[in-house]
């Protein structure tokens, strides 16, 4: 009688115990699933998004993107952190000024440039592609420009009296009938010296006023 007592609590033992194995397993394969389908997913972004770390590989030697990137900033990223700060400080001083540049604005000067480009039998993406430029980029170069434009318009109006000036200073000689023309070329030229000389000092000037702190030095 004995002997059967204790065999019945062998087995209540065991079917007590039993379950808990079992799901120690189960926690255990589970885990290893969600590692190895990490382990994949991870594999797989980084082969599709391989081009993100690595540029180009030489017989199987990969040449990584922060090597060129660490290249391009030994010989161009004084200058181009220098053009990035100045169009910020266009940016907010336009910002602050309530200048916007409409849509219509850019899209016109941009088929002013495409009309130029067509006339010489070009196009404008292969003229942007010589350029290492995208549409996206010209429209955020005309942004700059229109707002800077915008901020010294007050100083760079041309006189009739500034163009009889210079073509009587340069002995400028008109054929008859192009007049207009020319009068109209010689202030576009006198207007944009004046553009480029307050743009230098306006840029000088917000520098002056800014505070810009360098984490990089150059």
């Amino acid at each position: 009688m004995d002997n059967n007592i204790v065999q019945t609590e062998l087995v209540n033992d065991e079917q007590e115990h039993q379950p808990e194995a079992d799901k120690k397993s189960v926690k255990i394969s589970l885990r290893n699933a969600i590692i190895i389908v990490v382990i994949v997913a991870l594999a797989v972004l980084a082969y599709v998004y391989k081009g993100l770390f690595i540029a180009a590989t030489v017989n199987g030697s990969p040449i990584s993107r922060l090597a060129i990137i660490q290249k391009l900033e030994k010989t161009s990223g004084k200058s181009l952190l220098n053009s990035l700060i100045t169009e910020k400080l266009v940016q907010n001083e336009a910002s602050a000024k309530k200048i916007v540049i409409s849509d219509d604005e850019i899209s016109g000067e941009i088929k002013k440039i495409e009309d130029q480009i067509v006339a010489q039998g070009g196009t404008l993406d292969e003229a942007l592609g010589a350029q290492s430029m995208s549409r996206d980029d010209l429209k955020k170069q005309i942004v700059f420009q229109k707002e800077m434009e915008a901020l010294v318009a007050d100083k760079i109006n041309v006189s009739d009296e500034e163009v009889a000036q210079y073509i009587e200073d340069n002995k400028i000689s008109i054929p008859k009938g192009q007049e207009a023309a020319t009068n109209e070329q010689i202030k576009n030229n006198l207007r944009n010296q004046k553009l480029n000389k307050e743009a230098t000092t306006l840029i000088d000037t917000l520098k002056s006023q800014a505070k810009i702190n360098y984490f990089v030095k150059y």
